[in-house]
């Protein structure tokens, strides 16, 4: 695609923007001040992502540098657009680009957007080394890039893999952010919905060193009396 398919993406996007949706995302997402947020629909934006699908990776780079929190959303979505299709070496480089450019996933929609269906494939496809991402990920000083991580564990869930997501869980639960927090709870919680007694398990051994609300979000789909015990002592 040439400069002339940007300019009509992000055309299309200004086209999509709604000013109820911007007021209830200013809400929502809390973006920093230098962002611009339009106030388009996410269902929109992946339309749009699966139309330019095959946007070359430096429109998605200009994209993802962009402060237009959509643009940024939407270069993400062309990723995943395109890792959904993409084998061997394409694949690799689709993965080198994300990891190159985590520093504008500045957002945990963003982050929640892309890191289990552009990373993800990769740790559950991958080389055998593909999951020391995730521990180069966990140790970032870069909030974005712990989310990134555990995210990505979403893809490995899916297939039954659950070690790598609980690792982490142990290694991240004094992370002092809350959004950590919340996380790894998700995930734990996706664990439970295939694996009940995996979680409890996991929960019985740990919950003392858990954060208060990753045992809540975990434990939301656990039967009312497994998921009382666990709360009632957070």
């Amino acid at each position: 695609m040439t400069a002339d398919s940007l300019d009509a993406l992000r055309t299309e996007l200004r086209g999509m923007a709604e000013p109820g949706v911007r007021v209830q995302q200013l809400r929502v997402l809390r973006p920093p001040e230098d962002d611009e947020l339009l106030g388009v629909r996410v269902p929109a934006l992946r339309g749009l992502a699966r139309a330019y699908r095959d946007l070359a990776l430096e429109d998605v780079e200009v994209l993802l540098r962009s402060r237009v929190h959509e643009e940024r959303l939407a270069g993400l979505l062309v990723l995943a657009e395109r890792m959904r299709t993409a084998r061997g070496p394409e694949r690799a480089v689709l993965v080198d680009f994300y990891l190159a450019h985590t520093g504008c996933v500045d957002n945990w929609d963003l982050v929640d957007a892309s890191a289990h269906v552009v990373l993800g494939p990769w740790l559950v496809d991958g080389p055998a080394d593909a999951l020391n991402i995730l521990d180069r990920l966990a140790a970032s000083s870069w909030l974005w890039d712990r989310r990134i991580a555990v995210v990505a564990t979403l893809a490995l869930i899916r297939e039954g893999r659950f070690e790598p997501t609980l690792r982490l869980v142990r290694g991240l639960c004094r992370d002092p952010e809350p959004l950590i927090h919340k996380a790894l709870g998700w995930m734990l919680r996706e664990i439970g919905r295939r694996d009940a007694p995996r979680l409890v398990a996991f929960l019985e051994r740990h919950q003392a060193e858990l954060p208060r609300i990753t045992v809540r979000c975990a434990t939301e789909l656990l039967p009312a009396g497994d998921r009382a015990r666990f709360v009632r002592t957070r």
